[in-house]
């Protein structure tokens, strides 16, 4: 589902990404830990084009994003044809981003109405099936102000359920919440993970790695240093840098 292939990302004479690969099968849930600084956070950003690689290509189910190939070039996409690739790749941000003067129902139904052309009333209809899979099906008229942390992320993942994208990015979903909401956010991603969407979760919760992960990827300076499934990485790391890391995170 997911090809990242020799992906490099500089921002002027910052390096952040050093020649990373990265494949994601389909259904499949992939836990991504590092320390900050690590380029956890831009390597999503480069998946779904928020931001444009400096050398190296991703691919999502088979269809290079961002970019068309004319024989040994890349030509980037106009702009609107990368919103287009976007529809298919839900993101969902640590600072949930929702629009504050919109109601709940509005900004879940926003995008299926202007990006895929749905009706509006479709597109209600949708909106309330994803209120109730998320437990909040009595929010539809609130605002985001009239929500915990907790609620609003979990709006923020309806939104993004409603494109029905093909891949889902959670870029450290639960880091801006309190500590007892944490729990409501991770348990409507474990369920979401259980009906076999692929996903690419950016995360420092190692519980839910362990139990959720099919593999976990460990990211230090821009390169990934390690990757397996979680009994291997999380409790027989290979490599000295990742078991430095788990030692003061586990």
């Amino acid at each position: 589902m997911v090809d990242v292939r020799g992906l490099h990302k500089s921002f002027g004479l910052v390096e952040v990404l050093r020649g990373v690969d990265l494949q994601v099968r389909a259904g499949e849930v992939t836990v991504v830990l590092g320390p900050s600084g690590s380029g956890k956070s831009t390597l999503l950003r480069t998946i779904n084009h928020l931001e444009k690689v400096s050398s190296g290509s991703v691919s999502v189910d088979g269809e290079l994003i961002g970019y068309r190939r004319a024989g040994d070039r890349l030509h980037e996409l106009r702009e609107r044809d990368v919103l287009k690739q976007r529809t298919h790749i839900g993101f969902v941000f640590q600072n949930f981003n929702l629009f504050p003067h919109l109601t709940v129902l509005e900004n879940i139904t926003e995008a299926p109405v202007s990006a895929l052309g749905r009706s509006r009333a479709e597109a209600q209809v949708t909106a309330r099936r994803l209120l109730d899979r998320v437990g909040l099906s009595d929010k539809a008229d609130a605002y985001p102000r009239q929500l915990s942390g907790g609620q609003q992320q979990r709006i923020a993942i309806a939104r993004a359920l409603a494109l029905e994208p093909k891949l889902l990015l959670f870029d450290e979903p639960t880091s801006a919440l309190d500590p007892e909401l944490v729990g409501e956010v991770l348990d409507v991603i474990k369920d979401l993970a259980r009906s076999g969407t692929t996903m690419i979760v950016v995360t420092h919760e190692i519980g839910f790695a362990r139990e959720v992960a099919d593999t976990v990827v460990f990211m230090d300076d821009g390169r990934i240093v390690e990757q397996g499934p979680p009994a291997q990485l999380l409790d027989d790391p290979q490599h000295e840098r990742t078991r430095a890391f788990l030692s003061k995170v586990l």
